[in-house]
């Protein structure tokens, strides 16, 4: 059954190519949905797939690439949205 989370990692994660390495460890797991950066300098990730790949993107989150460092990981069920493919958003 696909699931749907709303993810939002606190820290030092923009200006490392967190969404780059997001991006990549999703297709790995075959999740679709979006990656972006926000304002308030936190990076937003909506997947969707099966749940046990969607906590392995869950548990990647928490490290994340090389030079980033995150704080805090906050992932929230929602409804599905039927992505087609997992994008990288400006």
């Amino acid at each position: 059954m696909t699931r749907h989370y709303s993810i939002t990692v606190k820290g030092r994660v923009q200006g490392v190519s967190y969404r780059f390495a997001a991006h990549s460890k999703a297709l790995k797991l075959s999740l679709t949905g979006l990656v972006k950066n926000l304002a308030n300098g936190d990076v937003y990730i909506e997947a969707e797939g099966k749940e046990e790949d969607i906590n392995k993107l869950i548990e990647w989150c928490y490290v994340g690439p090389p030079l980033a460092k995150v704080d805090e990981v906050m992932a929230v069920e929602d409804k599905v949205k039927d992505y087609r493919n997992f994008e990288i958003k400006r």
